[in-house]
């Protein structure tokens, strides 16, 4: 059980602090938007990427009646929507918390929570995370300290597949067993792990970051890994110290992310059968985004979007799983694994943002190849050394140049990245050196 350190514990010395530095945090929101070359950006906040067929259809009318139509994913399972005007605020407010996707003002950027997309719906024992999701968001939004984390922060629910936990959230719950009697808790990257019981574990999570802001209150750290190394490492310790009962033990964060393979996902015994897609570069046309809708609505009336840029629609009767993939994948989704598209990723580029000194997306179309093979590294194409929305783990970085080219890079997560290839402009050569790079073993 939890000591009495409630979500209100902080110091005002500390809670001060931490406001401080959320007056330079610049990340993006609902209720505050970021000015880029194709207009304003608010960037919606959805826990577990989970949205209901009317919050969907809520985000697709700010798109078309407010900005340039498409549903942008994000790799946290959020979605963004760009070309808005800058004075379009109040609406846009108005339409999301009309739908319920702005619980909370204050807390708006703060709700961010990744979780298993396919947790409760496959034939892998496995426990159902829902609980902890709805519990730390409704904690979340009811905690005044928490208003002081950073937009970045990042917490994941992990039902004990591994793959959100390879995400290198700021705060991780894991199920343990197929019963999830109990859970562990990882702030960081770090491999101790505290066993806490499954029913603490939401509040166990919003404690975590609250010592973490107490902990960050000397440097202003963002997030856990901006930490100087000697606070980070006794940052699980500082969390058991307010916990009445708990275990400390080892636990490795996998290194690798898997996420869900596009296609009809395994019922086992079932009743009906999920569906899972990508999304090319994550962009979601109109006549795309309300397909999607459509099938939730026909379905179990829910969405999930994932950290990997991609779509859950859970609910779908068996007898139908073909016809309605058949349907995505006519649209232009990702729907099974030898797309060419599978694993690629970008950053928007030009000319929505004023720092790339690329069209990276439309350089990473020209270069997509045959269809994917099983073990292929994922592709992620950034237009300067931001490299915004990049995955996590191992993955190949390609990075635009200030002269043109191009420098590719295989990035090992906790081995660092091996010697670059870099690429001139006008050889072409890039598409075969990117596909080298991916085809890389360790």
């Amino acid at each position: 059980m939890l000591a009495a350190m409630s979500a209100s514990a902080l110091s005002p010395r500390s809670q001060g602090a931490a406001c401080a530095r959320s007056s330079g945090d610049a990340c993006p929101g609902t209720l505050r938007l970021h000015r880029a070359d194709d207009g304003a950006l608010a960037r919606v906040r959805i826990p577990g990427g989970v949205l209901t067929t009317a919050q969907a259809q809520a985000l697709d009318e700010a798109a078309r009646q407010l900005g340039d139509g498409d549903v942008h994913l994000t790799s946290r399972g959020n979605a963004q929507l760009r070309g808005l005007s800058p004075d379009c605020g109040p609406e846009l407010a108005g339409l999301l918390a009309a739908a319920g996707l702005l619980p909370s003002e204050r807390h708006e950027r703060v709700r961010n929570i990744v979780a298993s997309p396919l947790s409760g719906l496959d034939d892998r024992a496995l426990p159902d995370i829902r609980p902890w999701l709805t519990g730390l968001d409704r904690l979340l939004c009811r905690s005044e300290s928490a208003t002081a984390l950073s937009g970045r922060f990042l917490f994941a629910l992990d039902d004990g597949r591994g793959d959100v936990d390879a995400l290198g959230a700021d705060v991780t719950l894991i199920a343990e067993g197929a019963t999830a009697a109990t859970a562990l808790l990882r702030t960081g990257d770090c491999d101790t792990v505290l066993r806490i019981p499954d029913a603490d574990a939401p509040r166990a999570a919003l404690l975590a970051a609250e010592v973490f802001l107490d902990a960050a209150r000397p440097s202003g750290a963002w997030r856990v890994k901006d930490l100087p190394d000697d606070i980070r490492a006794a940052l699980p310790a500082r969390v058991a110290r307010q916990l009445t009962s708990t275990t400390p033990t080892a636990a490795p964060r996998p290194k690798r992310a898997t996420p869900p393979p596009p296609g009809p996902v395994p019922a086992g015994h079932r009743p009906t059968v999920a569906l899972a897609a990508d999304v090319p570069l994550g962009r979601l046309a109109p006549v795309q985004w309300r397909l999607l809708t459509e099938t939730a609505r026909r379905c179990g009336g829910e969405l999930r979007l994932t950290p990997w840029r991609g779509v859950v629609v859970p609910g779908a009767p068996p007898d139908r799983a073909d016809d309605l993939l058949a349907a995505l994948d006519a649209a232009g989704l990702i729907t099974g694994p030898a797309s060419p598209w599978a694993g690629v990723g970008a950053c928007i580029g030009r000319p929505g943002c004023a720092r790339s000194l690329a069209d990276v997306r439309a350089e990473a179309a020209a270069t997509v190849g045959p269809p994917g093979r099983p073990g292929q590294l994922p592709v992620h194409w950034s237009g300067c050394e931001r490299r915004c929305g990049h995955p996590h783990g191992e993955w190949v970085d390609v990075v635009a140049t200030p002269d043109g080219g191009h420098r590719i890079t295989v990035v090992r997560d906790g081995a660092g990245p091996q010697d670059p290839v870099t690429v001139p402009p006008g050889t072409g050569a890039l598409a075969t050196a990117v596909a080298t790079a991916r085809d890389t073993t360790p």
